[in-house]
């Protein structure tokens, strides 16, 4: 059955002096067996000189592209990166690969992306992959896949899968494995395709400016399991102003998708209720979300409610893995499950993560007409309430004090954030309900007919 011309089309990466075999053994399935279209790419050091390559190393490198700094980059021949260390040979074929996919994928004429790889390889094609948009099939079949795989993922929504094998000669156990992958992405790049089609048809306007009017607000959401119930809530008020939430476990890679997607401007507004992983950050837990959390809204000027969610713990691994400094300083723990150890925050700490949440705020050019921050006296968590496990009134008294100050330091009246206090627990319906209705104030939100 030949592969029609209207087909999806599959882009298959890899370096073709090395795994040629297991590349043509990809896409001869693709072909023959999942009738899509393909496109096999070579990042190869020595360029590959099979028919079967569409792209070659070559093409790849000939790709010039604009730097952060404005500098353009000028083509590359494959003598001038044969004797470059295996890193920067990495990074400077991803460099110029990403690009050339990502708008392929921007003009619709690719509809997945698969690639092959060890090590060099997972992280060459990684790289390429988060420049992909979210909803853009990505598989990447490597020998990295069982173990730490965030330096792969990122905050991209690709999918692996493990070779168990080395991918060097085809044999019984990678066989199927690799036909498991080239059936994962056709099925991928048919799905991703038939959603291209319909939203192209349902985004259509009848009249000028209405496809902008009638897209629904895209709110973003932080949450954790102990502040769940608050975003329960949260979600379904926010329907009932015709609005999309978009929920982020705040679990570090949850919170830097959350950031970069508001930088991208893919949000119209933000109720950061769970700020949790600014404690990881600042004591040293495992799900911080790095040193830029809780800065992009307020520098795009996106409206946001902050609050103060799940600021009372620290999140470990099983209790065996909580660090010795802080088993012998006493610390309160407490085991969420098997596989996660929460401590305490103490009133240093929240002193200080006041501090931190008014100063990121201020430094990042917050103003009191899009940002407030909403404060539960009644306790940041579920485990934060009185006879809980974690409840310390002179810990959060410690924090809201702390963030107060640090705001109130700011003398430009429109640049000083307002702090509202209540007096519930977080999670309690009233606090969010009040959260809610102060940031549809702020975007100028309209009650859906018939809520």
């Amino acid at each position: 059955m030949p592969v029609e011309h209207d087909a999806p089309c599959v882009a298959i990466l890899g370096t073709c002096d090395t795994k040629l075999d297991e590349l043509l053994y990809v896409r001869t399935h693709l072909l023959e067996t999942h009738h899509v279209r393909v496109k096999l790419i070579d990042v190869g050091r020595t360029p590959g000189t099979h028919p079967a390559i569409d792209i070659t190393q070559p093409s790849v490198l000939a790709m010039s592209f604009i730097r952060p700094n404005d500098q353009h980059t000028a083509p590359l021949r494959p003598e001038d990166i044969s004797q470059l260390p295996r890193a920067q040979l990495v990074s400077t074929l991803a460099s110029r690969a990403a690009p050339l996919v990502a708008s392929l994928a921007a003009t619709h004429d690719l509809h997945g992306f698969v690639a092959l790889g060890g090590s060099g390889g997972s992280a060459l094609a990684a790289a390429v992959m988060r420049r992909l948009p979210l909803g853009f099939p990505k598989l990447l079949v490597s020998t990295m896949a069982a173990g730490d795989v965030r330096p792969l993922v990122g905050e991209a929504d690709v999918a692996l899968l493990y070779s168990v094998v080395d991918i060097a000669g085809l044999n019984d156990i990678l066989r199927p494995i690799l036909e498991n992958a080239a059936g994962a992405i056709a099925g991928m790049a048919r799905a991703y395709q038939a959603r291209l089609n319909r939203e192209t048809v349902a985004a259509v306007p009848t009249s000028v400016g209405e496809g902008e009017r009638c897209r629904r607000k895209r709110i973003g959401i932080t949450m954790f399991g102990v502040t769940t119930p608050a975003v329960t809530r949260a979600r379904g008020l926010l329907e009932q102003y015709g609005c999309t939430p978009y929920v982020f476990h705040a679990t570090g890679a949850g919170g830097r998708a959350m950031e970069q997607l508001v930088s991208q401007g893919f949000f119209d507004g933000v109720l950061d209720l769970t700020t949790t992983e600014l404690a990881d950050e600042l004591v040293g837990g495992v799900l911080s979300a790095g040193p830029h959390r809780l800065e992009a809204a307020a520098r795009a000027g996106v409206p946001q409610v902050v609050s103060l969610g799940a600021l009372d713990m620290v999140n470990f691994g099983p209790r065996a893995s909580v660090p010795e400094r802080f088993l012998s300083a006493g610390r309160t723990l407490h085991e969420h499950n098997a596989s996660v150890t929460l401590m305490r925050t103490t009133r240093e700490e929240c002193a200080e993560l006041g501090r931190t949440i008014a100063r990121k705020l201020r430094e990042a050019g917050a103003r009191r007409e899009n940002t407030e921050v909403w404060v539960p006296r009644g306790g940041v968590s579920a485990l934060d309430r009185e006879g809980e496990a974690f409840w310390d009134p002179d810990a959060d008294a410690a924090l809201v004090e702390a963030l107060r100050e640090e705001l109130q330091a700011e003398k430009d009246e429109e640049k000083r954030v307002n702090v509202v206090e209540r007096r519930e627990n977080i999670n309690d319906s009233a606090f969010v309900e009040g959260m809610i209705s102060s940031l549809a104030r702020m975007m100028q939100l309209q009650l859906a007919d018939g809520s």
